[in-house]
């Protein structure tokens, strides 16, 4: 039986392109400055997203705080969302690794801050308090059903930021799937701001790593960061081959990604027992009516045996993500099974 894994766009596994890639990779000692393919994978990164350099980083939350504790000193404070996957699934690595103060503001449905609100939280010079350093966004929001956010947004917190000197960071995991639901090159989606990170294992289909970009020296700054955290590889030009086709090839196609998700998530709405939120990229949040009595766990499991993952965000809620192994077949057989499970 074939599986059916919707539980995230990370259970992605290379594409043979990438697997041929990695295989004649150049490789060479990336901590002393000499892997050719790191450095490729970095430049084209930084030129994609409309920055001077880029750093390649284990992870999304790693490059999150590499970011950080590169905008801020220890005492500094950070305002974010209190949905922004910094807070919610990073381990609270600002404040147990930097001394970084997060300053939580309420998430809007569409992942937004509040601008009043931002400009609020905004700290006087006044030795009281911390000093406010750094915004932080999430493009698109993991938390707020995958909603991409727009540039007109991004270019007003740009505009407030710089009106009090301080950084704008933007958590970009799926910044490609929110240019491509929005119709835009993605340096429209990052334009004025400090730094952004972007992960190449979600949705992407490369099997490790993200991609922190900034000014040169802010990269610099970074890269010290990122080795004090134990993130400096050695022969890591055989992961950065698959985030060159990632790049390439793969920021091409997530559209259809975003149109499975829509045909899932009108399929899903169309089950008797299943509540659908809207779904804006490749992300479905569904969850159970009350006359549905089993919980989503028991849901989870009895889709599980017919070959179906999904994720349980809690007893009635799920998430489901559409990737390059999702195809409409997929989507039927996550149909089929659902409604199975669910009607009897």
């Amino acid at each position: 039986m074939k599986t059916i894994d919707l539980r995230s766009d990370t259970v992605t596994h290379p594409t043979p392109a990438m697997w041929k890639a990695m295989a004649l990779a150049e490789v060479g000692d990336d901590v002393l400055g000499d892997d050719p393919t790191v450095q490729r994978l970095e430049a084209l990164a930084a030129e994609r997203l409309g920055f001077e350099a880029g750093l390649f980083v284990a992870s999304g939350t790693m490059g999150n705080l590499v970011a950080l504790l590169t905008h801020c000193g220890r005492g500094d404070e950070v305002i974010l969302g209190d949905k922004s996957h910094t807070i919610v699934y990073e381990q609270g690595g600002m404040a147990g690794m930097g001394g970084i103060m997060p300053h939580t503001l309420l998430n809007q449905p569409d992942g937004t801050l509040r601008l009043e609100e931002i400009e609020g939280a905004i700290r006087g010079d006044n030795i009281h308090f911390p000093r406010t350093r750094l915004i932080c966004l999430e493009n698109t929001h993991n938390n707020c059903h995958g909603v991409p956010l727009t540039a007109a947004y991004t270019a007003q917190v740009v505009a407030l930021a710089r009106k009090h000197g301080l950084g704008v960071h933007i958590d970009g995991a799926r910044i490609f799937n929110a240019a491509a639901a929005l119709e835009v090159d993605v340096r429209e989606l990052t334009r004025g701001v400090d730094s952004v990170t972007f992960c190449l294992s979600k949705g992407l289909c490369a099997p490790v790593g993200s991609v922190l970009c900034g000014s040169e020296a802010f990269i610099a700054e970074a890269r010290r960061n990122r080795k004090v955290l134990g993130g400096g590889m050695r022969q890591v030009g055989i992961l950065a081959a698959a985030g060159i086709v990632a790049l390439e090839e793969m920021t091409l196609r997530l559209d259809a990604d975003h149109a499975c998700a829509q045909c899932l998530a009108e399929g899903l709405a169309a089950i008797p027992g299943i509540e659908v939120a809207p779904s804006y990229t490749n992300m479905i949040y569904f969850g159970l009516a009350d006359s549905v009595k089993m919980t989503a766990y028991e849901v989870s499991a009895r889709l599980r045996e017919r070959g179906v993952l999904v994720l349980p965000r809690d007893a009635r809620n799920f998430r489901a993500v559409t990737h390059y192994w999702i195809d409409a077949d997929a989507v039927d057989g996550a149909l089929e099974a659902v409604r199975a499970v669910v009607c009897g």
